[in-house]
């Protein structure tokens, strides 16, 4: 049996899940909190990353300096739009996100969050085994493998699925370190 599709769309989800990850706000600044966010820049909605000059010059601020100066307000409105718990400080030239300090009850909250999030990733690996084993039972049936070879398959299905539950679990893992640690 070919286990190349299962584990490719495992590895799409911890890759999903990752790049989750990267988007939450752990104390200090990180650009990729702006990923999701589009301007409509003439007509067209635009990644913040695509149209302006994005720094971190220090440990808790975002300087954001569009190369057009014209989408400077536009910028601002969408990141207050985003909601991401800081206001854009508009100078003219640059946009400054400065983050707050996290206290301890927002970082509980915080890992509370990404602990969710870890767990959707999981169910969704299961289910990805799930439909693995359904593939496997049904060419059982269909007489393509034998019952031994259905066993393992099985056993391989749940090693590959177990090697990916584990990345997701050392990911959830580093970021609550992370979270809690700033």
């Amino acid at each position: 049996m070919d286990y190349s599709e299962i584990i490719s769309r495992m590895e799409k989800t911890v890759d999903v899940f990752a790049n989750n990850l990267a988007e939450v706000r752990a104390g200090r600044a990180n650009p990729a909190i702006l990923n999701k966010i589009k301007v409509d820049y003439y007509g067209v909605p635009t990644p913040i990353s695509q149209m302006a000059g994005i720094s971190v010059p220090e440990a808790r601020l975002i300087v954001i300096q569009p190369w057009d100066l014209s989408v400077l307000k536009e910028i601002e409105k969408e990141l207050l739009k985003a909601d991401l718990g800081v206001n854009p400080n508009n100078d003219g030239k640059v946009i400054r996100l400065a983050f707050p300090e996290l206290n301890e009850e927002r970082r509980k909250e915080i890992v509370k969050d990404i602990k969710k999030t870890a767990e959707d990733a999981r169910v969704a690996v299961r289910s990805i085994r799930r439909d693995g084993i359904e593939e496997a039972k049904k060419r059982q049936k269909d007489s393509e493998m034998t019952e031994d070879e259905l066993r393992l398959a099985e056993d391989e299905i749940q090693k590959i699925t177990d090697k990916y539950i584990a990345e997701i679990d050392k990911l959830l893992e580093d970021k609550e370190k992370e979270v809690m640690s700033v």
